[in-house]
């Protein structure tokens, strides 16, 4: 009954014109409100996935730690222990420590010319089993995914170490100098004799994520282990595979229960912290920011409904005259504010999904830069993005509702002519 006097209402012809306009204005304010919020909302979830696949290309669905310090002792029963968990895909060891790259002076035309291009990276050693639990080798722009032998080390750098160092990945003939701090306590003794050198020979570029672009290199873990002068089963970490995602938290505690307290065992959320609350924080700013819009067509609501209360204050005194209460009064307009927030709030709904799925199809929107990985706008719909809207939507409604409703039940009746 509420609803069917608020249509009444809105359909109906207003002795002034500036009511229609101003509620009209309100519906429009609404729809811009509701199109933009789920259309960000959706490109945001575009390109949080595209960001969280490059990452998943380099971090595991799983990852055993140490829980202290930067190496842990892992021995072959407890790797066996590992292989036979259900649900484990593969998994490889893993070596990490910082390294100083250097270019080797080259000749040219018979004369030397020094090349002292320098770079810091996190050099990574790993077993064959690496490119079977990531995607760095379905990730190479130059090259192959060579990684030699502790006799003749090969390498793979990230295309910003490349660049940085000013060679080409997939033609670089001179070996890089390679300098490492060794692990056996010889920097007690002579601080000269601590850090070893070894010449290791580029076999390819990868182009993952600017992060690890910029940052890492991989290269063979016997090699790495030797010129650290590490022990056979001293491990950085053993990065895990699993056949199903959505099995790893339950695969994680078995793993757990395996290991034991003194290994840290890491899924990707946890691996990644950082990176998860930052998007997080974003998605709740951009909500933030793009529901003023919304705030300013609850203005507009709030001056379109207290003129109608005003249009309609004979007919608020005949209901009550007929029996209404105040309540009913109330209930009336403030469906009247519900009935501009579902118009708005629909259309604007069915108008960002029309785009979004236009995008996803054919690509309208390009981004421009050329510097990206992708050349369009990535968009991700979500149902939780649309109820959450809607649920901004009525809450904003109802609240600009309540003033021009409580003023229209709160008003005295009269039924004598002016």
């Amino acid at each position: 009954m509420h609803f069917l006097f608020a249509w009444r209402y809105f359909i109906a012809k207003k002795t002034t014109n500036a009511i229609n306009i101003i509620a009209w204005t309100s519906v429009a304010a609404i729809i811009i409100g509701t199109t933009a919020l789920v259309l960000v909302l959706s490109v945001f979830n575009g390109f949080e996935g595209l960001v969280k696949s490059l990452y998943s290309s380099f971090y595991t669905d799983l990852k055993v730690m140490p829980v202290s310090g930067k190496l842990m002792t892992v021995s072959s029963d407890q790797l066996q222990k590992i292989k036979a968990v259900p649900g484990i895909r593969n998994f490889s060891l893993v070596l990490e420590e910082k390294a100083f790259l250097q270019t080797r002076t080259r000749q040219f035309g018979g004369e030397d010319e020094e090349r002292e291009n320098q770079k810091v990276v996190q050099l990574k050693g790993v077993d064959k089993q690496y490119r079977y639990v990531t995607g760095v080798a379905g990730n190479l722009f130059k090259g192959e995914f060579v990684l030699g032998d502790s006799e003749s080390p090969q390498m793979i750098i990230g295309a910003g170490v490349e660049r940085t160092l000013d060679i080409d990945a997939d033609n670089h003939l001179d070996p890089l100098v390679v300098y490492l701090p060794r692990k056996d306590g010889t920097e007690q003794l002579d601080p000269l004799q601590s850090i070893s050198s070894s010449q290791v020979t580029v076999s390819g570029g990868f182009m993952v994520q600017q992060d690890f672009d910029n940052t890492f290199c991989i290269t063979n873990i016997d090699f790495l282990r030797n010129a650290l002068k590490l022990k056979d089963d001293q491990y950085s970490a053993i990065e895990i595979a699993v056949t199903d995602p959505s099995d790893a938290d339950d695969i994680q505690k078995k793993i757990k229960n395996v290991l034991g307290d003194q290994y840290a065992i890491l899924n990707k959320y946890q691996q990644n912290k950082s990176l998860y609350a930052v998007m997080n924080m974003e998605r709740w700013a951009i909500y933030g920011v793009l529901s003023l819009i919304l705030v300013v067509a609850a203005f507009t609501m709030i001056g379109a409904l207290t003129m109608l209360v005003l249009e309609k204050q004979k007919d608020i005194s005949v209901l009550h005259a007929l029996g209404a209460n105040r309540s009913f009064i109330q209930k009336v307009f403030l469906n009247e504010g519900m009935l501009l927030a579902l118009i708005g709030g629909g259309i604007g709904m069915l108008l960002a999904l029309i785009i979004a799925v236009l995008q996803i199809n054919f690509h309208l929107i390009p981004l421009t830069g050329g510097s990206f990985l992708i050349d369009y706008f990535p968009v991700k719909l979500r149902i939780a993005d649309f109820l959450l809207v809607g649920a901004t939507v009525f809450i904003i409604a109802l609240l600009a509702s309540w003033f021009p409703s409580r003023k229209a039940a709160l008003q005295q009746f009269s039924l004598k002519s002016e």
